[in-house]
């Protein structure tokens, strides 16, 4: 529930402080970062890595920004690990090294992803990140995953794209609906109107195109002696059903293969 404008004057700042906290945390995926100490240059490199995704809308955590000294380091791996919705697991060649032999705080977050230590990690959430100098390898367990590899710079910014829109169930290619069967019957769509008159729109389109690849809408409103109105709601609807469709603008309207095999279907066709 939203509250805006006066009604925010009956709440009071822990009301609102919690509104406000629970659809940012709606919006923002929490993304742990595990990596390797493997040098000044390499904890540099994953500062600058976490601070751009915390830039494009997505919580990175990683210990730089969370740990002291005295800190209880397995209970800050234990409850990101179990919280994040994303796990970044950043491969360098001593990353893997240790993950597959289990040592140190690598070893101990593999270890608790492989365990039933916390049954709320879901091992479809990680994503291998590489970062290595020649060629790619991920920890043993981790073979059967698809990775985002990081380490080369000509191809950094679009790997890096594809990370961010996977943290954020943005793909670039989204699946195509399925189109009509071109060689099975055209069912007969409830044109919600004059079906005759919406017949004739769709055949004057066929006639005025003719082979060229689209026909100009005004020829039609005057030839069917139709008004611009009526024509634009009847070529809209046929547009809809796939029909038609628009060719850049609506001055230009061109048929579709399902226009055509409906005109033939229905006798309609000269």
């Amino acid at each position: 529930m939203f509250f805006s404008g006066s009604n925010c004057l009956f709440l009071n700042s822990y009301q609102q402080f919690f509104i406000l906290h629970k659809v940012h945390a709606m919006t923002v995926p929490r993304v742990f970062i595990s990596y390797s100490h493997d040098s000044q240059l390499h904890k540099k490199w994953v500062l600058e890595l976490a601070i751009r995704l915390r830039n494009n809308g997505i919580d990175a955590i990683i210990d730089q920004f969370e740990l002291r000294a005295g800190d209880d380091v397995p209970h800050f791996m234990e409850t990101n690990l179990a919280k994040a919705e994303r796990i970044l697991m950043i491969c360098t060649e001593r990353y893997v090294e240790k993950a597959n032999k289990g040592e140190g705080g690598v070893g101990y977050e593999k270890m608790i992803i492989t365990s039933n230590l916390l049954n709320k990690i879901d091992e479809n959430k990680i994503i291998p990140v590489i970062r290595q100098s020649f060629q790619a390898t991920v920890p043993t367990f981790l073979k059967s995953k698809l990775y985002v590899d990081l380490s080369k710079d000509t191809d950094f910014e679009y790997n890096y794209d594809e990370l961010v829109r996977t943290i954020h169930g943005s793909p670039l290619f989204k699946k195509p609906p399925v189109g009509n069967n071109p060689f099975h019957p055209v069912a007969k769509e409830n044109l919600e109107g004059d079906i005759d008159l919406f017949n004739k729109v769709l055949l004057a389109i066929a006639v005025a195109q003719g082979t060229d690849s689209f026909a100009i809408s005004e020829n039609i409103v005057l030839g069917l002696n139709i008004s611009p109105p009526l024509y634009r709601y009847i070529a809209q609807k046929l547009c809809e059903l796939d029909y038609a469709k628009w060719d850049g603008e609506p001055r230009y309207i061109k048929m579709t293969q399902k226009g055509l095999i409906y005109l033939y279907e229905n006798g309609l066709s000269r």
